[in-house]
């Protein structure tokens, strides 16, 4: 049996406005440009840069259901009344600009130099060497199958397969040995190997032979493994050689690039750039925040589009291509508008989650000084700013700030707690800093254990376990002791 029945429920649902205002606050400064170019070419309703013709005329009343001078029938679409649009109210908010926007931050666009890329680096290298017709063809697959560190990271039988598939160049593994041999010649040396032993070896082999290049050659050929791993005592047993010229070999290799391919000055491979969202400055012993003013552009509806309206108006005949017209001004002025105040809130919480992240961590940037840095998590921000989590997130975590200590990712000053020997909350960031000093400052002939870390950590005043070390050991990116080992 059907019934009909009332049901009450609260649900929370996101308006477009707010969805825009998500996507935009998680946007740096770069994309944030990216995106209001493309809304300004999306919506000719909008304009940016000053709009310095007169007011709208006073003439056109707020719009007021109980006042509204036009007829009160006249409407396009559902609920469109034009006196909406052709209000005054919003118009100053069009132009207000943050505090600390300067009128000197303009739009810069950064050049970009055209060169020779990597590869055609490689071919025209090629050009020097006497090659038959099958040997350059296959000296050109291999060139193009070189990565941007420099390696071929294939197999010589995987690649004879693609040479006959897809150049139909059919060959044996020899003949391709053959022509790899040939671009191991090309320059920056070590390009074309297939893995780290072979790049360093092609190095080697490139010097002038003398006793330490000799040795160093004889390692990483015969015993490149016992070297990784820096057994240093089967290396002196192996070769019969005294720790002086063992230490003279390591210095030699460790002059050796890694990578060849990223030594290439000349490759047009594009380079990101940071641009500080914020910046802040120590003014008279107090801290300045200032946001970029990239984040603060001047828009403004477009005089046009309102004078449409208008014109819509004060028509006594009006057609369904002028109805029809006016519905889709009124789509473009809604979204305009929309746009715009959704780029002034942005500013706003940008502005009011990095200063309270800023005050929060006062001591920190007032010195510089990590251990200075208060644990500190998304929650404590959010409560500060009344804010949800999600939001403060959006900003940390594509945000930089120019500090007078470098820029740093606003997420950098996020961290956990925990409670030391005197019961006070330290943030772990204050210990992965004291942790990464102790390591520095170790004898890297006997470097010391993520237990022996542990136990001086101990002694001044962190409590921490050894696992718990060497997590923190392993996000500073640090080895373990046997890889820090020297001579």
């Amino acid at each position: 049996m059907l019934k009909q029945y009332l049901q009450f429920k609260l649900s929370q649902k996101l308006s477009p406005q707010q969805i825009q205002l998500m996507k935009l606050i998680q946007l740096p400064t770069q994309a944030f440009e990216q995106r209001l170019k493309q809304e300004m070419e999306e919506n000719p309703a909008l304009e940016g840069g000053k709009d310095t013709e007169d007011e709208f005329d006073d003439n056109f009343d707020e719009f007021d259901n109980s006042q509204d001078d036009f007829n009160e029938s006249e409407t396009i679409g559902e609920d469109i009344n034009v006196d909406e649009y052709l209000s005054d109210d919003d118009v100053p908010d069009y132009r207000t600009q943050a505090n600390n926007y300067s009128s000197d931050d303009e739009e810069k666009v950064m050049p970009y130099a055209a060169g020779t890329s990597f590869t055609q680096h490689l071919i025209n290298q090629l050009n020097t060497f006497r090659l038959t017709d099958e040997e350059y063809d296959i000296a050109e697959f291999l060139v193009g199958s070189v990565d941007e560190s420099g390696y071929i990271r294939r197999s010589l039988s995987d690649i004879v397969d693609d040479l006959a598939f897809t150049q139909n160049i059919f060959t044996t593994d020899k003949a391709v040995d053959k022509v790899l041999h040939i671009v191991h010649q090309l320059d920056p040396a070590g390009v074309g190997a297939r893995n780290l032993q072979e790049c360093l070896s092609i190095q080697l082999h490139r010097k002038e032979k003398y006793p330490d290049i000799e040795l160093a050659i004889e390692i990483i050929d015969k015993a490149f493994e016992q070297f990784t791993k820096k057994h240093y005592k089967k290396l002196l047993q192996k070769f019969d050689i005294t720790e002086v010229q063992l230490k003279d070999a390591i210095e030699e290799i460790e002059r050796l690039n890694p990578k060849p391919g990223g030594s290439y000055a000349g490759n047009n491979k594009m380079v990101e750039h940071v641009v500080p969202d914020f910046a802040i400055r120590i003014v008279d012993g107090e801290l300045e925040l200032t946001l970029n003013g990239r984040n603060a552009p001047e828009l403004h509806v477009s005089r046009e589009y309102s004078n449409m309206l208008k014109g819509y108006k004060e028509a006594t005949d009006k057609s369904k291509s002028q109805k029809d017209a006016v519905l889709f001004i009124k789509q473009k002025l809604d979204a305009a508008k929309w746009f715009i105040e959704a780029i002034k809130q942005r500013q706003q919480t940008l502005f009011v989650t990095m200063s309270a992240i800023m005050h929060y961590q006062s001591d920190y940037f007032l010195t510089g000084d990590e251990r200075k840095l208060r644990p500190m998590i998304l929650k404590d921000i959010a409560e500060e700013i009344d804010m949800d989590v999600s939001t403060v997130s959006r900003v940390a975590n594509s945000k930089y700030v120019d500090t007078p200590y470098g820029t740093k990712l606003i997420k950098e000053f996020f961290s956990e707690s925990m409670t030391n020997d005197q019961g006070e909350e330290v943030s772990t960031r204050e210990i992965k800093k004291i942790l990464e000093t102790v390591i520095e400052d170790e004898n890297k002939r006997k470097p010391l254990t993520d237990e022996k870390l542990a136990s001086i950590l101990l002694e001044k005043g962190y409590p921490i376990a050894r696992r718990t070390v060497a997590k923190y050991r392993e996000q500073l990116d640090i080895p373990v002791a046997r890889l820090r080992k020297k001579i």
